[in-house]
């Protein structure tokens, strides 16, 4: 292994990213590419390495200094002669979350258990799945507490998880309560999203119209039918009349409608708001409404819009206000979105200005495609993942509040040692580079396993395989958030008996034995 780092520093490449790449993914009996000291091809192509180059390595080196250490000073008194005190970081202030879509999902006690364990030491956040469309299946009955096939013993003993209408969205009761035992951070996802196909539920449009007239002209002018609840959802189909009214003329037609929309936002926000208070620690309010914006679709004033589809014509702002409403001030209200444009920072800054609590910015990058990937590895980069770029979209994002890497998708450019390879060495550069970045909070993976996304999601981008055996990218990220970037050193004090070190922000403990002999210890918060 210190042949492979010493081609790779000729080459300009931190000896880091070897170390990972090789000796942290071997030492664990993962293969690893034969002759990759030999032929750096085998792995990344030199296209790939001249953009991840010294100077990159080194400003993102230099940016973790500055950003995500602090110096402490711990007074310990007198300590015995010939002892040292032990530096121990017990905690990272750090997000390094995942979502927890499959918990007791995967068919098995054992794998189930394995997921589970990753949530208190690899990831310290969890996101929690509250899409409307499989949280509240029927009106008025909320998934609040998990019910039998929420159940391991349920999910076992089913052949075909993915047809099942709940798969990946558990009922949040027992999820939150493991959670609460591990000391994971929660997060919310999402309260409110223009999305007909994965958030909104199926029963929404024709709850919403309670006067018989208005409901069959609805039908007449705007659906072809009503979608139902069932195992499969079924989106809106939208008639020719539709495409030519206006959201005025339509909110105009169906007054009815456009006031109980917004009324079924606003209750859904305040019933999760009242029934866990401060128990989640974040919520996304809204997500993946710049897009919309961006367009020109948000109209103040106005009733109702067309994004996906008929939403509440100002449902960012009345999403925001309904929250900070609801929740205690000490939850962090979020917004999210994929769409990193110009448009996301103004719309952020205007809901700010109209008075919306927007405590964090979420910003998602998916690497979906394994053809992508393997692109990748021969140099050509996307603007998503080119660090230049990166730090420039940073940068135009920046608004002044923390931001969160919400959802972060990468994938393995196939099943082979070097594909599996790939995906560690992307995920190594990404987790450094964003983690070097001086506002940003937390990152978060999204699909933990193999074969566990949503449809259309891919099925290689997780950090395990189906059957819970851990990848080379989850040997590259374990390296970095539980070795390299958590202090644990020895010193000794002063004649003032006190301790001064540099280290990550986060909790230590610090423990020594003092001059009688006695053993202490003081919990100290760095940041």
């Amino acid at each position: 292994m210190e042949k492979i780092k010493k081609i790779y520093m000729i080459l300009g490449v931190s000896a880091a990213t070897v170390l990972f790449a090789a000796e942290a993914a071997a030492s664990h009996g993962v293969n690893v590419p034969k002759n990759a000291a030999e032929d750096t091809d085998k792995i990344m192509s030199q296209k790939y390495w001249d953009v991840w180059n010294p100077e990159v390595q080194k400003k993102i080196d230099e940016d973790i200094e500055a950003n995500r250490k602090a110096d402490a000073t711990v007074n310990v008194g007198k300590i015995k002669d010939g002892t040292d005190v032990a530096i121990e970081q017990i905690s990272h202030d750090f997000i390094f979350g995942a979502h927890i879509f499959n918990f007791d999902q995967l068919g098995d006690d054992a794998l189930n258990a394995k997921y589970k364990s990753l949530y208190g030491s690899l990831f310290n956040s969890a996101t929690v799945s509250f899409y409307w469309q499989k949280f509240e299946m029927q009106p008025n009955r909320p998934r609040f507490k998990s019910e039998y096939w929420d159940s391991a013993k349920y999910w076992n003993g089913i052949d075909s998880p993915k047809t099942q209408p709940h798969w990946r969205r558990p009922a949040p009761e027992n999820v939150i309560r493991y959670c609460k035992e591990m000391g994971i951070r929660i997060h919310g996802h999402p309260l409110i999203w223009d999305n007909r196909s994965w958030h909104m539920p199926t029963w929404l449009f024709d709850s919403c119209l309670t006067d018989p007239k208005e409901r069959e002209l609805f039908l007449n002018e705007i659906l072809e039918e009503f979608p139902v609840h069932a195992n499969k959802s079924l989106p809106e189909k939208y008639k020719e009349a539709y495409k030519k009214l206006t959201p005025k003329q339509i909110s105009e037609k169906f007054p009815v409608f456009a006031e109980n929309l917004k009324k079924a936002f606003a209750k859904r926000i305040t019933e999760i708001a009242q029934y866990y208070g401060d128990t989640v620690d974040s919520w996304d309010v809204v997500n993946e409404s710049a897009g919309a914006y961006d367009r020109g679709k948000f109209a103040e004033g106005d009733k109702l819009m067309k994004a996906w589809g008929l939403m509440p014509g100002d449902f960012t702002y009345e999403a925001f206000q309904v929250a900070q409403k609801n929740f205690p001030q000490s939850v962090k209200l979020n917004i999210n979105d994929y769409h990193m444009k110009p448009a996301y920072p103004k719309q952020v800054k205007e809901l700010i200005s109209r008075g919306c609590k927007i405590d964090i910015v979420g910003s998602q990058m998916h690497l979906f495609n394994p053809k992508e990937s393997r692109a990748v590895s021969e140099g050509k980069i996307p603007e998503k993942i080119n660090p230049d770029d990166v730090w420039r979209i940073m940068e135009m994002i920046d608004v002044g509040k923390p931001i969160h890497l919400s959802e972060i998708t990468i994938t393995a450019a196939d099943t082979t040692d070097r594909g599996r390879m790939i995906q560690a060495i992307i995920a190594r550069n990404m987790y450094r580079l964003w983690f070097s970045i001086k506002p940003m909070m937390g990152i978060t993976w999204w699909n933990v396993v193999d074969d566990c996304g949503a449809p259309g999601e891919p099925s290689l981008s997780g950090l395990f395989t189906r059957g819970m055996n851990p990848k080379p990218a989850y040997y590259a990220l374990d390296e970095l958030i539980n070795k390299e970037w958590k202090t644990n050193i020895s010193a000794k004090p002063d004649a003032d008996g006190n301790v001064k070190f540099r280290g990550f922000k986060g909790k230590y403990r610090i423990s020594w034995t003092d001059a009688d002999g006695a053993e202490r210890f003081k919990i100290v918060h760095v940041k």
